[in-house]
């Protein structure tokens, strides 16, 4: 059991309170989700519980965790970046466990997490595994250590959609508790029976946190009609008191008229007024202690607003991309030119994308699809006729990440530019003080926001996205989901989110090592 007592968690940077008082039990069989907007600390809880000093260097924390004689496995959002060097053999014989691992054990992790059964024992560099393979090569040494409690930051970034209905099927059949974020709404609804909800209301001034034990859905539902309801009542009583207040303002005008015109020769006449106007301030007494217990409007986390240009329109039969390729590969080595180390991912390639074609792209893990997408994006970003803009899976492959986000988006630095910059991020839900962060501090999804912004700001009409919505809390999927779906351009992007496939995209290719096939095209 993990025991979470009194913990508040504050930004050292910009004395911001990111969570108050939080008090939480993960009992055993529990599959608790995680959930919030960008940059609300979801991850920052989960470094907490897994090592509170991970966290020290950038947050005071004051609070109990209670966790003794548990084994906590944490898979953090990000694969760290000293792992990289290490071979896939190396990465593994890191962890003791390892070697305690019997051959069939490993042959049937191999095997849930569709990797090849020689996998474990692989010279590839990590640093070259796509992102899905990293993911399940995190998974799987964690779970070599049986532990007894999961942290899991956004296991389902990147992994194929095979693997994402194992981890379903992991998570709802793990007796261990199991704590976790995910931008994936589909897994969220069919696993999760532990809703924590950490918000910032009041433009980020105060922070909030509900913990509702129902599944998704229901504590969405439960949500939006505890919230509606008391719109209502407050709205009812806003009617009601605009009308007591109409009712005290005529007849304090009727006493004040009667002051106006009373004369000494009607002296019973004056001991009356004095009696209504007592009577009229003790009215009015009763109404501001009545008001103090009126329904208020319900405080709740504003979604963000993004919008690409409305005049961004692409002719239905103008020809966007032929593309072909007769083999897609990557060296197996160190040595990018060394032909004999080229390891094919895939041959005869062709891809025909026309009008305001939204494309999908999907495959298992590691057969070459971010790879595909780079090279498709190096063709149309040097098109003249067309302007593309390209969102990779590695932010820090576009962003610099010592720069703050206004210094990142302005073009020309001067004032007005500035202020409408600080405008637009504003209305991504950054607060005034986020916009002074450097980007290197930000989550993964304020990162992926900059990038969005960026996009939207250069008036593209190409968009070539790899994995969109990884890492956008299920709250702002649908908003990511909506701009997307209306925009007026080309979209040919990477993704294993189901309900941005089915939602957005109109043509569904699935990358083989025989090319491309064509699962859907409406």
């Amino acid at each position: 059991m993990l025991q979470i007592k009194n913990l508040t968690i504050t930004h050292k940077k910009d004395l911001r309170v990111m969570l108050e008082d939080f008090q939480f039990t993960l009992n055993p069989g529990d599959k608790a989700v995680l959930i919030g907007e960008e940059g609300n600390g979801k991850s920052t809880l989960l470094k907490w519980i897994y090592d509170p000093e991970s966290v020290s260097e950038y947050t005071e924390a004051q609070g109990e965790r209670i966790c003794t004689g548990e084994r906590i496995g944490y898979l953090p959002q990000e694969f760290p970046w000293a792992e990289g060097d290490k071979s896939i053999y190396e990465f593994f014989t890191s962890e003791e466990s390892f070697w305690e691992q019997e051959p069939g054990d490993l042959s049937k992790m191999a095997k849930d997490l569709s990797l090849p059964v020689d996998f474990f024992y692989g010279e590839q560099k990590m640093s070259t595994l796509s992102g899905g393979e990293k993911v399940k090569a995190q998974i799987a040494r964690i779970l070599m250590t049986k532990p007894t409690i999961l942290l899991l930051d956004e296991p389902s970034n990147d992994i194929d959609t095979r693997t994402l209905e194992w981890l379903e099927h992991f998570i709802m059949g793990a007796e261990q508790g199991v704590l976790y974020i995910s931008h994936d709404e589909t897994l969220i609804e069919r696993t999760a029976n532990v809703v924590i909800h950490l918000e910032q209301i009041r433009r980020k001034t105060k922070c909030r946190y509900t913990v509702a034990r129902m599944f998704y859905e229901d504590y969405i539902s439960h949500r939006n009609a505890v919230m509606q309801n008391q719109q209502r009542n407050a709205e009812n009583d806003k009617r009601q008191e605009a009308i007591q207040q109409e009712k005290l303002r005529r007849i304090m005008q009727k006493v004040e008229y009667d002051q106006e015109n009373i004369t000494r020769q009607n002296p019973s006449g004056g001991r009356l007024l004095k009696k209504k106007m007592k009577a009229v301030k003790s009215m009015e007494k009763r109404f501001e202690r009545e008001a103090e217990h009126m329904a208020q409007m319900p405080e709740a986390e504003e979604a963000i607003f993004l919008k690409f240009g409305q005049k961004i329109r692409i002719p239905a039969g103008k020809v966007i991309l032929d593309y072909h390729l007769e083999q897609l590969s990557i060296p197996d080595s160190a040595d990018e030119h060394a032909e004999s180390n080229k390891h094919i991912l895939s041959k005869n390639i062709h891809l025909i994308v026309k009008g305001a074609e939204k494309v999908c792209i999907v495959g298992r893990n590691g057969v070459g699809k971010t790879t595909l997408l780079r090279r498709i994006a190096e063709v149309l970003l040097k098109r003249e006729d067309i302007k593309a803009a390209y969102m990779p899976q590695n932010y820090e492959d576009l962003l610099d990440m010592d720069k703050t986000p206004v210094e990142y988006l302005c073009q020309s630095g001067d004032k007005e530019e500035v202020t409408r910059i600080r405008t637009y991020l504003g209305s991504m839900k950054y607060t005034a003080d986020e916009v002074s962060h450097k980007i290197a501090e930000l989550s993964g999804g304020q990162k992926a926001k900059v990038l969005l912004l960026k996009m939207s700001l250069s008036g593209a009409n190409v968009l070539l996205l790899d994995e969109p919505t990884r890492n956008f809390s299920p709250l702002s999927g649908p908003v990511i989901r909506e701009v997307l779906r209306d925009y007026g351009g080309v979209i040919i992007s990477i993704s294993h989110d189901r309900k941005y496939i089915s939602e957005v995209c109109s043509s569904i290719y699935e990358l083989t090592e025989d090319g491309l096939r064509i699962l859907e095209k409406i």
